[in-house]
């Protein structure tokens, strides 16, 4: 950071104890019947976050911090309430910010012309629901996409990220980088948490939707010394039945060894069919390429499986530039924990922020 012109000066915290209440449990667990968002989980999770934000921002304040780098945010579990926890590194020197960015990623994003403005965060509680679940179920008698569990994964996905854009247009950023996302379960139903530093780019449009990346700081700034910026995050989902009778076949042919065919064929279409949604996205969005596509696959039921692709859609720009020509080692080895493991039963490597 010194590199950049900032002065480390110690760790803020800012935290908030927070409960959803009777009424609003029961609420959502109607809700719920019909699949989709649930509303009052969403809002009362954000409410926390941002309460416990606001807090570390003030506490940054209080000590004549100017800068926040590094803010990571936890939700921890204190006998049925939850505790909504943001800690930060403070900097001087560089203005008033708060940055998702560690101290390398946020080199990379300075370097490459993005300014931090402020952390910023989206979220979206949501459940399959018992009527989707149902109606899956019976699905599941036939091989191929369950598209009632397709189209809520991809609706909860795509409106997280629209709110993440939507909380950095209010503070003036014209994008959105190093977008990192989780699915975690919370109060019964599934949560999608994305954050990301909002930022302003000068050669960026200024009046336009900010863009999103979910790319390395590493990799946007090689992104942009090869003369492209970002314009969009890119997120694929297809959730896909093997069938009652493929499901059988699978567990018979897991008996013996060799290939499961119908397993082979059923992931390799799901595949395909989350990037032919990427390359379409892509189109649409009036994009060159996609890159740092990653898939995931998570089982989520009896011959249930969600496919998921993200990539980071680019355009070739000659306004996109880095302002050194190669990057410090610094910004690019990443450290190393000395003590890996205690007694306590906890390993340091899990939860040291940006390990």
């Amino acid at each position: 950071m010194r590199l950049k012109g900032l002065v480390p000066e110690g760790i803020v915290v800012g935290n908030s104890v927070q409960s959803m209440g009777f009424l609003s449990g029961v609420t959502s667990a109607f809700r719920g019947v019909l699949g989709g968002e649930i509303p009052e989980v969403t809002g009362m999770i954000h409410s926390g976050r941002e309460a416990a934000l606001e807090r570390m921002v003030q506490e940054a304040q209080r000590e004549g911090i100017q800068g926040v780098a590094g803010v990571t945010s936890e939700l921890r579990n204190l006998e049925g309430n939850t505790e909504f926890l943001f800690v930060g590194s403070g900097v001087n020197g560089g203005g008033h910010f708060t940055s998702a960015g560690d101290a390398q990623e946020l080199y990379c994003h300075m370097d490459a012309g993005y300014k931090p403005l402020s952390f910023a965060f989206g979220n979206i509680a949501y459940s399959v629901g018992v009527g989707g679940g149902i109606l899956g179920s019976l699905k599941t008698m036939v091989r191929g996409e369950i598209e009632e569990f397709s189209n809520v994964f991809n609706a909860t996905r795509h409106q997280c990220l629209e709110r993440l854009v939507d909380q950095a247009s209010k503070v003036g950023a014209n994008s959105v980088v190093g977008v990192r996302t989780s699915v975690m379960r919370f109060a019964g139903f599934h949560e999608m948490y994305m954050t990301g530093t909002a930022a302003r780019n000068p050669w960026l449009p200024s009046n336009a939707s900010p863009v999103t990346s979910d790319l390395t700081g590493e990799e946007m700034w090689s992104m942009t010394s090869l003369g492209y910026f970002p314009v969009k995050l890119l997120i694929s989902t297809s959730v896909y039945s093997l069938g009652l009778v493929g499901g059988l076949k699978a567990a018979f042919k897991g008996l013996v060894r060799g290939e499961i065919s119908d397993l082979t064929t059923l992931i390799y279409d799901a595949r395909e069919n989350v990037f032919e949604r990427l390359k379409s996205d892509a189109a649409v969005a009036g994009a060159d390429e996609v890159i740092g596509i990653k898939t995931y696959i998570v089982e989520i039921g009896s011959s249930l499986v969600e496919i998921v692709a993200v990539g980071t859609a680019v355009r070739k720009s000659p306004d996109a530039k880095v302002l050194t020509p190669a990057l410090p080692v610094q910004a690019v080895i990443r450290d190393k924990d000395t003590w890996m493991s205690g007694e306590g039963g906890f390993a340091l490597q899990s939860t040291r922020a940006g390990g």
